[in-house]
């Protein structure tokens, strides 16, 4: 599998349709998924893996993670308008995945491999708080996007639950002009993407 393929499928799949500011709804950039998901598959940590998308959203790492080869790929969000299109986007790409919706502490799927990029807490402060342990809970892989200026915290976080974050990479992030409270047409953000074990 190259990147480059991966990458032109992913830009098949559509945002949301009316996205809640509440739950942070942006969707993460096709570039951006088609590198984690393809340095995980690199890694050994998607093909024929059983994974699952906490906050899988429209279904972009659920979708990417099938086209990786992954055997299994579910996506769970508390939104039913963010599933309905994560439906329509799968049927688009003929992807054989499942969506199931729930508040993510209630998900009980253990995995081999978990993506998720949580709410940054911008309008909830800790909200990726419960991805964090969910993840944890479900899985000895996680993959994840948080905010650059909290990797400190992440680091002591996760070595507090007796693990330990093995890499990381910084990205820009474009957040577009998406709620009535945006000032800017487009805002940059750094954030890391963290590979937990």
């Amino acid at each position: 599998m190259k990147r480059k393929d991966l990458e032109i499928a992913l830009q098949k799949v559509k945002g949301f349709d009316s996205p809640d500011p509440s739950l942070e709804q942006y969707m993460t950039p096709a570039t951006m998924v088609s590198e984690i998901v393809f340095d995980a598959y690199r890694s050994g940590d998607v093909e024929g893996m059983k994974v699952v998308d906490l906050g899988c959203g429209t279904g972009m790492f659920t979708i990417g993670s099938w086209i990786a080869g992954a055997g299994m790929s579910t996506g769970y969000d508390v939104s039913e308008s963010a599933l309905s299109v994560a439906r329509s986007n799968a049927e688009t790409l003929c992807a054989d995945v499942e969506f199931h919706l729930s508040d993510i502490r209630d998900v009980n799927d253990p995995a081999d491999t978990i993506f998720m990029n949580p709410p940054f807490g911008c309008q909830n402060r800790n909200a990726d708080r419960p991805f964090l342990d969910k993840a944890m809970e479900l899985s000895e892989c996680i993959y994840s996007i948080h905010m650059a200026n909290t990797l400190d915290f992440l680091k002591a976080y996760c070595e507090e639950k007796g693990r330990r974050i093995v890499s990381s990479k910084i990205y820009k992030y474009d957040i577009p002009h998406t709620f009535a409270f945006h000032k800017k047409t487009k805002m940059t953000v750094d954030v890391a993407v963290v590979n937990i074990r």
